[in-house]
This record gives structure tokens, C-alpha cells and sequence, in this order.
């Protein structure tokens, strides 16, 4: 970004300070100096917000004096949705936000973009660590936390948090944070059940203060499990979450979190507009098998098995576990002087794309003839069990130190992180009951003759992410008016090793655009790496305009390196050997994606009224694609040009009426690409001037909330408008509406039970049918000619629906 624009824009910004009554953490320098201005302001790359009420706006929102666009759910809210839901279904209603799951529990995952931003463009943390694939940045949110220990959720709908540790947001980012312990000892029990044989258990343990009232720990466990709302199949989850509170002394202090999650799921389908329209299809379509068909016995002579399709539900399957582990510090280093320090573990293990694959026996391209099935000859066709395995081994660690000078508030942090990530394609053989014989795939491998486990591909990825930011805040004519002035300076490094493997990669011969097709190479290894550097950018400011509130304007540029997939070799052939067969690398060479992100906006606070208005411009560069190279016909990942995005997002919550409170959102947003689409060194897809695909115009939202007693019902509801499927506009998912109901009343303690409530939870209440979010873009869904010369044939779009309506009851009880 030039200079200039930040000179410009900084002569434009009004600078503005928060109502009396809230204080944020960057706002003043006794707030943010103090190691702890509320729960979780120990950790790095979190939300703070101090002093606003609960109540306001059910719970969905937080007075906020933040220099940008940001909106956060407290648990005031979330406490009444469904235990197994995750964090997309808690966000839901915020504006700029479009999210949809694949089933009403939350347990199967979902998607989210945010201001047209998907889901691998957003920062997510939990606790100040980041949750992001370290590879390709997708981000799964049924892994991630008990929805009984999040205490909030926020939304920074157009950039992160300055200390933010993220190396691939180009949009927004979305911090979770779990609650501390409880100071008073108590027991949680919780008992969930509802449709589709939908059961969960959790339970709660805190110790409340120890050690001299120094020291809290919780500990929780829950286990869930449901069935499928089409086809066959379930999701089975078994969770811990675990925190440590140590108070040093009043100037240092200590939190901990441990989160664990095992999931087995099997996978709910996608399906295509013909598909859906089809009568023997149709919306309940599931594209696996309910039968499994049996293999062949082994025995002597060539035998060849059937390579069922469509696949057995019971192979269909995503197992995962994963575990997010940190410890955060603030010490005081000197008077107004603190040391923040954060070191993070993520690790996670797991599998899915789960395929039934023929191998033949006698010509395995590595390591020569093996007998498969074990009958005593190397002559048969046999089917097996194959999947993708990543096991990603990420620690990291963030640190700051923060001073007062006078009327600034300075602060200089660094984060660091080596991630490990290793992504295989074994084999097992399949049981007699259809299922593979270890779904983990971590024993029990179909081997080479060399000894080694077979494997359809096999690379590893060193990520090195090294990022130092300062900044400078300013109060300003007593406190009426703020500056935000921050600076980051990130440094990505992929390292990209592709290992021999059963799929090997292409090689060509001759001249760009006349490129002759040669023998594939499976048994050689091959490494590619490249640094990313950026300057990061951000000014903001505040002022004061009466009481109640003030005025707000931010700008930021936001950076996302290229995906390690972007490096490796996939079965479509990602990359093609250099000419005449030299070294291997990528068909193009690509840059980071950058955006420069604006945001300008009103807030007025109250006890009994919260408004905010946020007006937006996004000017999006090198956006990152995967397309096919009309010239080699080989799947390859490249830059596609920018995309302009514009609009307003409104929010509005109130205080409480006779019971009565309501939240509502709106946004309203232009989406359009600037660039056509270069597909041939001859022929471009003409989308200059579409609309960005799962980019909707216009979205609504709203909560009513009557609480009064032991007695609290709630209404929530949304609508999204049309949004596209594909770059070209050629299909589209038609708007909708869809809404929730929750319940739930509170009965008197009872000698050692407190708090027992139980609680009704309806979702998609109208039981609504539409399509809620394609799977992944496509270009264009109608053969398209392109300008210049050539036609770019029909890709196929697949959606996700909306799930049916699915009522359940919990019950909780606490132990003092």
C-alpha cells in the first residue's frame, strides 16, 4: 500500500473515544498496561472489552469502542443454543456474516465468509492461538471448543487484531475465548437429548480458589453422538476442556488452557441442481451405499473385486483428533512496563476422503510385486481402503512488552511458529462388514515389497512463520480523541518436500503452449520453497461526539501467503516438470493475496440502546484460485486478478423491557470482480464486472428475547439473500429465511442442586428447504467461450442444504 493513502486517509479519519462506562483495551494505557483488564486479557491476539452489560441485545452484543468494525456474542447468549452447536452457529446473526452447517447439531462442521471472505481467508484463535489449517488454512469449528466454556465470540469483520498471530487473513478474523475457572468450587451437569438419536453428556468441574486464593483449574468432559438427516451414518465426538487461573501477585499472572477432541464422523454429501431436481434423488440424496458389496474370497489364479460405487456409508468416514494447549503470562517488567508471553501447542491427526480402490498386485510402481490379499500369487485385482492422512505438529509462541510514555501507549510483540504438517495416502485392506480395517489408518498398512506402506502421496511442509508488529496509541485533547497507529512485518516461508509416491507427477517436453506429454515419475523426490514478506499497515482513530457516543474509521492491509497445496503434487497433476526435464516447478508462480481493507462507522452505547454503523470498502489484489491450464490440462493454482467489495452493516441491540430485549442486524454489500479470468496464454473467462460468488447483497437478521422469573423465550431469525455459485453468475442459491427457537425455564434450588434448568432447543423451525452454501466455486456452470480464443466447458457447482427441523431438551443441574 503507498504511503500516500495512509497520509490521506489520516487527514480524513475523525479520531474518537468511547462513552464513559466501557473501556477497551487499547484504549487507554492504564486499561492495557494492567496484566489483566478483564478474564483473558493475559493472552495475546484475544478481545477485551470491559464494562458493558450482559443483557444488552440477548447477549449478542458488547458496547465496543474499537476503531473498526467488530461485533462479539457473549455467553449470556450462547448459553441458551444448543450444546454440540459450534462457533459458526454462534456468529450467525452478526453482520457481514454468511454461515451455514451441514447438520442442526453443529457436530458434522460447517462454512463462513465474512464480507465475501471465505472461511481459508479468515484468522480464527481460540485463546490467542491460531486454529487454521498451518497448511492450507481451512478451519474446522466443531474441533474447537465445549460450547459451555466460551465466554465470547468476537468478529472483526474486516481485519485482525494487530498482535493477531495470522499469516493467511486477507478478511476478518474471529476470536473464541474460554471462560476461567469459577472462584466458587462446583460440579456442572449437563444431559442432552433430541432427534435423530441425538445424546449428549457433559460435566464440569471447578475448584475453585486454592493456594491461598491464588490458584482455580477446571476440567470438563462431554460426549455427543448423532445420527445423520440423510442417508446413513453418525457423528460421535468425545471432548475436554481444561484452564488454570494462577494470580503470582497482584502485578503477575498466570492462565492455562488444555482443549481435546476426538471426532469420528461420516461424511454428509453434497449434491448438484440436478441432483436435487432429480425425482429419484431429490433433497434427501446421499451419494453412499446403504449395502456393502463383499469382496472376492482369495484364492489361487487372477481375481478381480468390484470397486463399489457409490461407496459404503460405513467407509464414508472423517475421523480427526486434535489438541490446542497454551500458557499465558503478564509480568511486570517495571513501572507501567509489562512482559506478555504465550507458547501454544496444536496438534492434530486424522483422515478423510475415504475412496474403495482397486490395486493391482504385479505392477505397484513402487517397489515392485506384492500379494495384497495374502492367497499366494501377485495376480490380482484387489480392493482396498484408501484415505488422506495430515498430522500436523504446530508449536508457536507470541510476546509483547508494553509501556506507558506519557500520553502514549507503546507495545512491541513478535510471534513465532514452526509447523510440521505431514500429509500421506496409505491403505488397509477392508473388513468383512465393509468397514476398513483400522480407520485411523495407523496400523495394519498395505505395504510395498521394499517394506514400506504404500502411499497415493506423501509430502511434508515446513511453514515458518516469523511476524514482529509495534504500535502506538494516542490519548489525545483529555481523552475525546484516539489514535491507533500499528505496523507488522510477517515472513512466511513454505518448504514443500513431495516424496516418492503411487501417484507420481507429470513431465512435458517441447515449448510453453505446445507442451508434449511424457512418462510420469513416481520414485523421485522433489523440494520447492519460497519466502512471502509483506509490510502490514494499520491506522485508526476515535473521537468523542457527546456522552454516548463517537465516531470511528480504520485502514489496513491484510496479507494471505500462497497454501503449501499450492507446492504439491495431486493426482490431477498440480505441477509439471520444467522443460526437457528439468527441475520440477510450478506452472505459475503466484503471489500472496492482499487486501486493503477501510472501515468507517458510528456507535452510540447506552444502558438501554446500542447502534452501530459501519460503512466498508475492500480493495481485494492476487486473489488465489485453482483452475485448469487450458494448456497443459493440468490442474494448477494461480492469481486471478481483484475483487472490489463495498457496503454497510448495521447493528442494533437494546436493553431489557418487562423481559423484553431484541437484537437485529443488517448488511448490504456490492461484490465485483475487477479482472477477467486468464485461462490460456489466448483465452480469458470474461468476469470483469460479476458479482463475487458467496457474496449475498443483503442479509437480515434478528433475536427477540423475553426473559422474566425462571421463564426466558427466544426467536431468532435470518435472511440471506441469492448468492452465486460461480465466477460467470450462471447459477445462483436462491434466498431464504430461517428460524430457531429457544426455551427454557429455571426451577428452584433444591438442598446441594443449584441452578437446575431445562432448556428447549428448536432449529430451522419453519423446517425450511434450501440451498445454504455451495461447496467450492466453480468458474462458470455453463460452457462459456472465452475472449480471445477457446471455450472453458461446464463445471458442476455442489451444495450443502439446510438441515430439517430438529427439536431436543437439556437438562443442567449444578453441585455446590
Amino acid at each position: 500500500m503507498k504511503s500516500g493513502l495512509f497520509c490521506k486517509t489520516a487527514t480524513a479519519l475523525a479520531v474518537s473515544l468511547l462513552a464513559t462506562g466501557t473501556v477497551y483495551a487499547q484504549e487507554a494505557a492504564k486499561e492495557e498496561a494492567a496484566p489483566r483488564a478483564k478474564e483473558d486479557s493475559v493472552r495475546l491476539g484475544t478481545i477485551t472489552v470491559v464494562g458493558s452489560s450482559a443483557k444488552l441485545g440477548t447477549g449478542m452484543m458488547l458496547q465496543d469502542d474499537s476503531v473498526k468494525g467488530r461485533s462479539t456474542v457473549t455467553q449470556a447468549a450462547m448459553e441458551k443454543e444448543l450444546g454440540t452447536g459450534n462457533v459458526l452457529q454462534s456468529i450467525a446473526l452478526l453482520p457481514g456474516v454468511s454461515t451455514y452447517n451441514y447438520d442442526a447439531t453443529g457436530l458434522f462442521g460447517g462454512d463462513v465468509a465474512i464480507r465475501g471472505f471465505a472461511s481459508d481467508q479468515i484468522g480464527f484463535t481460540v485463546n490467542g492461538v491460531p486454529v487454521n489449517d498451518s497448511g492450507g488454512y481451512a478451519f474446522y469449528a466443531q474441533e474447537m471448543i465445549d460450547k459451555e466454556n466460551v465466554c465470547t465470540a468476537s468478529v472483526a469483520q474486516g481485519s485482525p487484531e494487530l498482535e493477531s498471530p495470522n499469516s493467511g487473513a486477507t478478511g476478518g478474523a474471529v476470536s473464541m475465548i474460554t471462560c476461567d475457572p469459577t472462584d466458587k468450587r462446583r460440579a456442572r451437569f449437563t444431559q442432552t437429548v433430541g432427534g435423530l438419536n441425538l445424546k449428549r453428556t457433559f460435566v464440569r468441574l471447578d475448584s475453585g480458589r486454592f493456594l491461598d486464593n491464588k490458584a482455580k483449574v477446571f476440567l470438563s468432559y462431554s460426549h455427543a453422538e448423532v445420527d445423520k438427516w440423510k442417508g446413513l451414518g453418525s457423528a460421535r465426538k468425545d471432548h475436554i476442556d481444561a484452564g488454570f487461573s494462577l494470580d503470582l501477585n497482584e502485578d503477575n499472572k498466570i492462565l492455562g488452557s488444555i482443549l481435546y477432541n476426538r471426532m469420528v464422523n461420516n461424511n454428509i454429501s453434497n449434491v448438484s441442481l440436478a441432483q436435487l431436481n432429480n425425482p429419484a434423488q431429490g433433497y434427501f440424496y446421499d451419494f453412499t451405499s446403504p449395502t456393502f458389496t463383499p469382496l472376492k474370497t482369495p484364492g489361487p489364479g487372477a481375481q478381480t473385486d468390484v470397486a463399489q460405487s457409490p461407496i459404503y456409508y460405513g467407509m464414508s468416514l472423517n475421523p480427526f483428533k486434535n489438541v490446542i494447549a497454551s500458557v499465558s503470562g503478564s509480568f511486570k517488567l517495571a513501572n507501567d512496563t509489562y512482559l506478555k508471553v504465550q507458547p501454544y501447542m496444536w496438534y492434530g491427526f486424522g483422515n478423510g476422503g475415504w475412496s474403495q480402490t482397486l490395486l493391482q498386485e504385479g505392477t505397484m510402481p513402487i517397489g515392485g510385486a506384492v500379494d495384497i490379499n495374502g492367497d499366494g500369487d501377485t495376480l490380482d485385482r484387489v480392493a482396498v481402503g484408501r484415505a488422506s492422512v495430515t498430522k500436523t505438529m504446530r508449536p508457536g509462541v507470541t510476546a509483547e512488552v508494553n509501556t506507558t510514555y506519557g500520553n502514549h501507549f507503546l507495545k512491541v510483540g513478535l510471534w513465532y511458529e514452526r509447523a510440521d504438517h505431514r500429509q500421506t495416502q496409505p491403505a488397509v485392506k477392508i473388513g468383512a462388514d465393509g468397514v476398513p480395517t483400522d480407520i485411523w489408518l495407523q496400523e495394519n498398512c498395505i505395504k510395498r515389497a521394499t517394506g514400506d506402506c504404500y502411499s497415493a502421496r506423501n509430502t511434508k511442509t515446513i511453514s515458518t512463520v516469523y511476524q514482529l508488529y509495534v504500535n502506538d496509541q494516542i490519548s489525545l485533547f483529555d481523552d475525546r480523541a484516539f489514535i491507533n497507529f500499528g505496523l507488522k512485518l510477517p515472513t512466511v516461508v513454505r518448504d514443500v518436500t513431495n516424496l516418492a509416491n503411487e501417484t507420481g507427477y507429470p513431465t512435458y517436453t517441447g515449448s510453453p503452449g505446445s507442451y508434449v506429454a511424457g512418462a510420469r515419475v513416481y520414485d523421485k523426490d522433489f523440494n520447492i520453497k519460497r519466502t512471502f514478506r509483506e509490510v502490514l499497515p494499520q491506522l485508526g482513530a476515535r473521537f468523542k461526539v457527546g456522552s454516548r457516543a463517537h465516531v470511528f474509521a480504520n485502514v489496513s492491509k491484510n496479507f494471505r501467503a500462497p497454501p503449501n497445496y499450492a507446492y504439491m503434487v495431486s493426482s490431477s497433476g498440480v505441477y509439471v516438470a520444467s522443460i526437457n526435464g528439468g527441475a520440477v516447478q510450478p506452472i505459475k508462480e503466484i503471489d500472496s493475496e492482499t487486501t486493503v481493507m477501510l472501515d468507517a462507522g458510528y456507535r452510540y452505547q447506552s444502558r438501554d440502546l446500542s447502534f452501530t454503523a459501519t460503512f466498508f470498502n475492500s480493495d481485494f489484489k492476487d486473489r488465489q484460485v485453482q483452475v485448469v491450464d487450458e494448456e497443459s490440462k493440468l490442474s494448477t493454482y494461480l492469481n486471478a486478478g481483484g475483487v472490489k467489495n463495498r457496503g454497510m452493516e448495521l447493528e442494533v441491540g437494546s436493553g431489557v423491557y418487562s423481559g423484553f430485549s431484541a437484537y437485529g442486524s443488517v448488511t448490504l454489500q456490492k461484490s465485483r470482480m475487477k479482472q477477467n479470468l486468464q485461462l490460456t496464454a489466448t483465452g480469458a473467462l470474461p468476469t470483469a464486472g460479476k458479482q463475487f460468488a458467496k457474496t449475498p447483497e443483503l442479509m437480515g437478521s434478528m433475536s427477540v428475547q423475553y426473559e422474566q422469573g425462571p421463564v426466558y423465550l427466544r426467536l431468532k431469525g435470518k435472511y440471506t439473500a441469492s448468492q452465486y455459485a460461480d465466477l460467470m453468475n450462471q447459477q445462483a442459491m436462491p434466498g431464504h429465511s430461517v428460524f430457531d427457537l429457544d426455551a427454557g425455564y429455571k426451577f428452584s434450588n433444591w438442598g446441594m442442586l443449584k441452578n437446575p434448568k431445562l432448556r428447549l432447543n428448536v432449529s430451522n423451525l419453519g423446517n425450511t428447504q434450501a440451498r445454504a452454501g455451495v461447496s467450492s466455486i466453480v468458474s462458470n456452470t455453463v460452457a462459456t467461450p472465452l475472449i480471445g480464443t477457446g471455450t472453458q466447458s461446464a463445471n458442476t457447482a455442489f451444495y450443502y442444504l439446510l438441515a430439517p427441523r430438529l427439536t431436543s431438551l437439556t437438562f443442567s443441574v449444578d453441585f455446590e
